[in-house]
């Protein structure tokens, strides 16, 4: 896509989709307000923790990231039955709205683009970490339970927040971290559309990117 054409769908955008009442820092505000309550009411419960038990955090921080890659790879990039919406908010609208030429907000209306709208974090803590949390919760013992809702949890904040700061201003003193430039830079390059649907898919970290050979660099030939 040109500049002009980027330009255009953003402007299309924001008049069909971004109300004018919408406000970009609440929905931020918002995300972090109620994920960080369920963290803290996880931490909160947790008794006399074993020291096998801690081993949920690692083993649920890998498993969310590889469900990160396999839900990016798979439906977000995809057309999938029942799924469709996924595809559509990422690939049709989101891609269009973020290029490798132009990764940045223009305004604070335009978080919209990026975080999961609100409905959203019900959905990933109703229909995915609850239920899970349960299963451990009487199959091995309640620590464990909390420690992978905390872990899911925080590991769902995170994937916000770093997608976040990947599409603010490059000139913002957090994008000057040395951490996030290799970050950004990684994700960056998944927004050009001839790589989009074959490489960089983890948003966070790119573990299954390098276990499954899908890292893309600018040193690849």
């Amino acid at each position: 896509m040109t500049r002009a054409q980027v330009e255009q769908f953003r402007i299309d955008y924001r008049q069909k989709f971004i109300a004018s009442n919408y406000s970009g820092w609440r929905h931020f505000s918002l995300t972090v307000s109620i994920t960080s309550l369920v963290i803290i009411g996880s931490l909160a419960a947790l008794d006399q923790v074993q020291a096998l038990e801690f081993l949920t955090i690692p083993i649920t921080f890998l498993y969310a990231n590889l469900a990160e890659y396999l839900g990016h790879k798979g439906p977000m990039h995809h057309k999938t039955r029942g799924l469709e919406l996924l595809f559509q908010r990422h690939s049709m609208e989101h891609h269009a709205f973020f290029t490798e030429a132009q990764t940045t907000f223009g305004n604070s209306k335009d978080f919209k683009a990026v975080l999961f709208p609100p409905i959203m974090l019900l959905f990933f803590f109703g229909c995915l970490a609850l239920p899970v949390g349960l299963l451990l919760y009487f199959l091995l013992s309640p620590n464990v339970a909390y420690l992978f809702v905390f872990t899911a949890e925080a590991y769902f904040l995170n994937y916000e927040l770093l997608h976040f700061c990947y599409h603010i201003d490059k000139n913002s003193w957090v994008s000057k971290l040395p951490f996030m430039a290799t970050l950004r830079c990684h994700h960056t390059l998944h927004h050009d559309r001839r790589l989009m649907n074959h490489y960089n898919f983890n948003i966070t970290y790119p573990i299954c990117d390098r276990l499954f050979g899908t890292s893309y660099q600018h040193n690849n030939n």
